[in-house]
């Protein structure tokens, strides 16, 4: 009898023990989510939870956390250094679009303005060419292409930046280099015709760019031009 007792107490100890369940792998991973101090309080561990690698064959966690903080180290330090490099590319700009702006209130004349955005556009932004074409007088753009360029490019707005058809490139830029462009109106009606930029780089201009140096240079325009041209 006591033999079968003690035998019955000795199955009463170990059946909650073989019916418990074990964690899942979510619920581990829940648990270490909800308690990311978990190793800081248990530091020891860390050093003896080795994980395979394809290069180092087996390896701690602490090597992997030290391996991929140094990684995450080096893309900031490569997305800042690029933010450094466009602030500069931008500010350079910037300056360049404020010159000429000044430049352009000086000019007296249609040919002063043109050989001014040829000069500064040119030289100093390395772009192919800058040109006016106006829609009156004896080297106006043909009415006709007037409205239908205006109808394509300028439907809901005043700027246009992107490839043109081989068509458009040589109405606007004759045999200079246009892969891409920069156009907007000019006049406060869109009436006196159409500033072209042109790039010998296909992805310089794209539909995504910015307004708001060209808006400036528009406005300057807008003043300077219609006197100039007997608007």
């Amino acid at each position: 009898m006591s033999e079968v007792t003690g035998h019955s107490s000795a199955t009463n100890i170990v059946e909650p023990f073989d019916n418990t369940p074990s964690l899942s792998v979510e619920e581990i991973r829940d648990f270490l989510l909800e308690n990311p101090e978990f190793f800081a309080q248990h530091p020891d561990l860390l050093e003896k939870i080795r994980l395979p690698h394809e290069q180092k064959g087996s390896v701690s966690l602490v090597e992997i956390q030290s391996d991929q903080l140094r990684k995450k180290v080096r893309h900031l330090t490569h997305k800042l250094n690029q933010l450094v490099t466009i602030a500069k590319q931008n500010e350079k700009i910037y300056r360049v679009y404020t010159d000429l702006n000044v430049q352009l209130l000086r000019c007296e004349s249609v040919a002063e303005v043109q050989f001014t955005l040829e000069d500064v556009l040119q030289e100093r932004l390395q772009l192919s060419s800058a040109v006016i074409k106006s829609f009156k007088g004896p080297h106006a753009i043909p009415e006709l292409q007037q409205r239908l360029f205006t109808e394509k490019r300028f439907k809901n707005t005043n700027f246009f930046f992107g490839r043109l058809s081989q068509h458009e490139r040589q109405l606007l830029f004759g045999e200079n280099q246009a892969e891409s462009v920069a156009l907007m109106l000019l006049g406060d009606n869109r009436d006196i015709g159409i500033l072209g930029i042109s790039s010998s780089d296909a992805s310089h201009f794209t539909p995504d760019m910015d307004t708001l140096l060209l808006q400036q240079l528009q406005q300057v325009l807008n003043i300077i031009l219609p006197e100039m041209m007997g608007y």
